[in-house]
């Protein structure tokens, strides 16, 4: 990753030729944030303390009115989930006194899964949307500066709504998108000529993922000339679309030759919107059975939208793993990685958006919430934080560049001092404020799409699954893993290396296909959502290898350079010269043949 090194201020974000007053505005807002980081941040903190301050969680501190950003940085400590789920839960057991956030709680947005396998519930007042809309309303005037004329056309972008349910309280739980998408904000939001898709509402809002991809899919094709950029939230979004298309282009040209819907389609918001939408177009079937019959796909994106400029899609983090199978779809095109932004807070955007992947930084906006930052040897250095020996923690126009930090929250919907878990890096200055170039969430080992699985999870999964061998006699003497993304949808393929004490009385390939389910119902409820409802994951892989395979993975590292009395079996390997090891050893291929149980209902 290039880091830069020049400290001097950016250059502000010129206007370009076309620019109108809104864009304009959206602009000079960014300038102003910008130059202003620190007091922008002192007077967001005071906003805060000012609306919780008779909130039951900041009264436990004992904090003096008027409350100062030093006073609050000295008595509130810096806290994780687990801190705040009986807090958490209270509220979504309906108690409706002002336990965290002054204002009422709207809904919950559900974050990664915690260790008991539940989404994280982040509470969310109705004022968080016109924040998040807000940062949504720079994202083009920023993308217009480097790609002009994006008012000429229209966005093929793949967008979802995801299960949500309700708290026993009757508070809806639901991720922050399906949010946004069933907002009134967006549902009633005025044109704009930049924002233009070509998926309906209609498509974007029905909870079925087929029809709702069809669709999408469908009236991408349809308007294939008018199509500018193509892309999704994540890039396994926007790859498993592809693989729609793969397997369901000849029912898509004949839909398109004859003007008749897909009989599999029945949300009767879409057949009334696609009656009026639908004309026979021949040519256009035509040319859509010859592109997608062919054997090769390389370049498929330019080749049936060829006036796409741009793919639109987050390939930072554990979506870096997907850009060679982009840059083979796409021929290359640049990918632009707009936002930044979470369950808890939306927090920046990117100010250079067609720059490379691997140089994506996001320039945090400081009036988005208030930000303190966690030196990341700290964090490692302390799985727990206690009051008795608090953590330094550096406000955001005081961190550094080159160092690497864990971000810490305080938010307007009463988050106070929390963890977000993602670690960043800074890479440069954009007037006073920091660029952060994402690391990685904390503790994760595997992720395919939204899911994020870590190594306790992963080990608890084994056991889970290793204990139907013991009638075998049989034990996994040793594991690892990895994502494996060349797949659409991808899918966890996890290394066993068995002892069986009785040769004759080996486990039965039934029993190994157990053990995949095993391991699957062992994860958390992103992980079963992703291969239940939406397909997002394929069947979790067991590859047993032959006895010594591991010895020889330490004797490899070793003669790279490891320490004998140091060494220990890395739980997720990427490495390629790992994995062909690992592969030429692999004696039986076993894959989950069932689903794992999910259900958009919560526990009680």
């Amino acid at each position: 990753m290039a880091i830069a090194t020049d400290l001097s201020p950016s250059p502000p974000l010129a206007l370009p030729p076309t620019c109108d007053d809104k864009n304009a505005k959206a602009l000079r807002l960014i300038e102003e944030m910008t130059q202003n980081t620190d007091s922008v941040q002192e007077r967001v903190l005071a906003e805060i303390l000012s609306q919780n301050a008779q909130t039951e969680y900041l009264k436990r501190f004992q904090l003096n009115e008027p409350m100062d950003r030093h006073t609050f940085k000295s008595k509130v400590p810096v806290v994780s989930y687990e801190d705040l789920k009986h807090d958490i839960q209270r509220i979504a057991n309906g108690d409706r006194s002002p336990i965290l956030c002054a204002h009422p709680i709207s809904e919950f947005l559900t974050s990664s899964g915690t260790s008991a396998g539940e989404r994280k519930l982040m509470p969310t007042i109705r004022e968080e949307m016109n924040r998040r809309q807000l940062l949504y309303s720079l994202l083009m005037p920023v993308m217009n500066k480097y790609v002009p004329g994006l008012d000429t056309g229209k966005a093929l972008l793949f967008l979802f709504i995801k299960a949500e349910t309700k708290t026993p309280s009757g508070l809806v739980a639901r991720p922050v998108l399906t949010s946004y998408y069933k907002s009134d904000q967006f549902k009633n939001r005025p044109h704009d000529p930049y924002n233009v898709y070509t998926s309906p509402d209609e498509a974007i809002l029905c909870p079925d993922s087929f029809q709702s991809m069809y669709t999408q899919m469908l009236c991408g094709l349809i308007m294939r000339h008018e199509v500018l950029r193509v892309g999704a939230v994540f890039a396994s979004g926007l790859l498993r679309a592809i693989r729609f298309l793969q397997l369901n282009w000849a029912q898509l040209a004949h839909d398109i030759a004859t003007g008749t819907l897909n009989p599999k389609i029945t949300d009767p918001a879409i057949t009334e919107h696609m009656a009026q939408t639908l004309k026979p177009d021949p040519e256009l079937a035509n040319f859509i059975t010859k592109e997608c019959s062919e054997e090769n796909w390389e370049r498929i994106i330019t080749r049936i939208w060829p006036n796409t400029k741009y793919l639109d899609v987050i390939v930072t983090g554990a979506m870096a793993q997907y850009i060679p199978t982009l840059d083979y779809y796409s021929g290359g095109l640049p990918l632009a990685c707009t936002m930044y932004a979470s369950s808890e807070c939306y927090f920046g955007l990117n100010l250079n958006p067609i720059c490379s992947p691997s140089d994506v930084s996001y320039t945090i906006m400081p009036n988005m919430g208030y930000f303190e930052f966690l030196p990341h040897e700290d964090a490692a250095s302390s799985s727990a934080l206690s009051r008795d020996s608090p953590p330094r923690l550096v406000d955001l126009a005081d961190v550094e560049l080159g160092k690497s930090y864990e971000l810490v929250l305080t938010s307007y919907s009463g988050l106070c001092r929390y963890r977000v878990g993602d670690v960043l890096q800074v890479t440069g200055f954009y007037n006073t404020a920091p660029q952060f170039h994402f690391v990685r969430r904390k503790n994760v080992l595997l992720s395919i799409d939204s899911d994020k699985t870590d190594e306790a999870e992963l080990q608890n999964a084994v056991e889970n699954a290793s204990a139907l061998l013991k009638e075998f006699n049989t034990s996994v003497v040793e594991y690892t893993n990895f994502a494996d993304t060349k797949s659409i949808p991808g899918h966890y393929v996890i290394y066993w290396e068995l002892l069986m004490k009785e040769s004759r009385h080996a486990p039965t390939r039934e029993v190994l296909e157990q053990c995949c389910l095993t391991m699957e119902e062992s994860l958390n409820a992103v992980y079963r959502q992703g291969r239940v409802a939406d397909h997002s994951i394929g069947p979790l892989e067991i590859r047993v290898v032959k006895n010594g395979t591991f010895e020889e993975l330490m004797d490899y590292a070793i003669s790279r350079g490891a320490s004998i009395n140091q060494y220990k079996v890395p739980r997720c390997v990427t490495f390629s010269p790992i994995t062909e090891l690992l592969d030429s050893r692999v004696e039986s291929v076993h894959f989950s043949l069932a689903e794992p149980h999910w259900t958009p209902e919560r526990r009680r």
